[in-house]
């Protein structure tokens, strides 16, 4: 194909298949983590340790990305992550299988398709920003929607593949996924890109923290990467251990509902989005995660639990899009280094929830120290520490609704403009 065949659609459709690459690499092995466990008697914390070096890797590579991605270009960035994507998914089939110690094979491949997906996370959204559109916070929202359909993909897929061959083969399931980021790394060689900023005015890191409201900006974003991360992590081990469920029907009706529901939503903003603010709908959003993560623990129910878990989806889709939005919105000439940082904030949210969840249920479980509304219940030790380590989440959409509040009584972008 002639490079004068390509327009800014086909880098549309890129962007949107560089997001399903992120969610390839996000959530694919916490579907293997069942496996992990009982193959490799690796424990729920280390378990926990493996996404948070995803999203610690991920975060050093915004920290890199935010202040040389500029200067290395799009399209390099572009390519590399797509290629460490790839590499690294290959190595997730492999070295597990060969190296003295399957886990040490596990947090290397984890690095090298984390460090892709850290290039990814802070180029694409810059890079549809940047294309002519006239409504930002919509087209912002049906990109990111993809990363939910490409979740959702994984889910189903990787779960009705491995039904049907089973677990023993899990290592073909990696090599299979890399194919997708390997095809997408060669669109990026001719796909039509643009500055962010277009007379290279974009703010410097003191003229961003010199306001109050990226602050907040910045506490939502790790409070949205901890809202959704922990509960889709965690959800596909929780619905087999902590509810009892079969992998299968655990698997399509939690995580893979929880994509369904970020998908649809962030589609539907996509689409309608003009019609509602969006800080509102973030608000909402908020109130229902909290909700959601609550009932999910609470109840007695495994299918009131194992629906709850799901529409959690639903209750986060806006979070990490919204937040985007909102600081684009008040900080035009954020730039590349807005994105940066805001990445990076989110991946520290990744980081940490999904940690946290794996810490405190071990903790529990090894303890034996449980709330007294689970201690004359039939549930086990392990089934109550999976319960406590997720109501341990209930803090980071508590917080996030808090800065929303705070963050809705300041006129950002009016004092935005005046300092500019």
């Amino acid at each position: 194909m002639s490079s004068k065949q390509y327009t800014y659609r086909n880098t549309t459709y890129s962007c949107y298949r560089g997001y399903i690459t992120q969610a390839i690499i996000n959530n694919l092995a916490p579907l293997l983590f069942i496996i992990f466990q009982t193959d490799y008697h690796i424990t729920y914390e280390k378990l926990g340790q493996l996404v948070l070096i995803n999203f610690t890797t991920q975060l050093i590579t915004d920290t890199w990305a935010a202040k040389y991605a500029d200067r290395v270009g799009y399209r390099k960035c572009m390519i590399f992550a797509h290629a460490f994507c790839f590499i690294g998914l290959v190595s997730l089939g492999i070295l597990p299988q060969i190296l003295p110690s399957p886990y040490l094979g596990l947090v290397l491949s984890v690095i090298l398709y984390a460090f892709g997906g850290g290039l990814l996370e802070v180029i694409v959204s810059p890079i549809v920003e940047a294309l002519p559109n006239d409504n930002k916070a919509a087209s912002m929202s049906l990109l990111h929607s993809f990363y939910c359909w490409g979740q959702m993909s994984v889910v189903f897929i990787s779960t009705l593949i491995l039904s049907f061959v089973g677990r023993q083969v899990w290592f073909i399931l990696p090599i299979l996924w890399s194919l997708f980021p390997l095809y997408n790394m060669f669109q990026f060689f001719h796909v039509p890109l643009l500055p962010l900023v277009k007379d290279g005015k974009a703010m410097r890191l003191k003229e961003l923290f010199s306001h109050p409201a990226f602050y907040l900006a910045m506490l939502l974003m790790i409070c949205s990467g901890a809202s959704e991360l922990t509960m889709s992590q965690w959800s596909s081990l929780f619905a087999e251990k902590g509810l009892q469920v079969p992998k299968l029907f655990g698997d399509l009706f939690g995580p893979g509902l929880f994509a369904f529901f970020m998908a649809i939503v962030r589609m539907l903003y996509g689409f309608f989005g003009d019609r509602f603010p969006m800080r509102k709908c973030m608000v909402g959003s908020s109130i229902l995660c909290i909700l959601t993560y609550i009932v999910t623990v609470f109840s007695p129910n495994p299918l009131l639990s194992l629906l709850t878990c799901s529409l959690c989806g639903l209750s986060v889709s806006l979070m990490w899009t919204g937040t985007f939005s909102l600081s684009s919105a008040s900080f035009p000439r954020g730039g590349t280094l807005m994105f940066g940082i805001l990445a990076i904030c989110g991946d520290l949210g990744c980081s940490i929830g999904p940690w946290l969840a794996g810490k405190i249920s071990d903790n529990v479980q090894q303890s034996g120290q449980v709330f007294s509304y689970w201690q004359n219940s039939t549930l086990d030790l392990e089934q109550i520490g999976l319960r406590s380590g997720l109501l341990a989440a209930v803090l980071f959409p508590t917080l996030m609704l808090i800065g929303l509040i705070l963050f809705r009584k300041k006129p950002v972008k009016e004092r935005m403009v005046q300092s500019i």
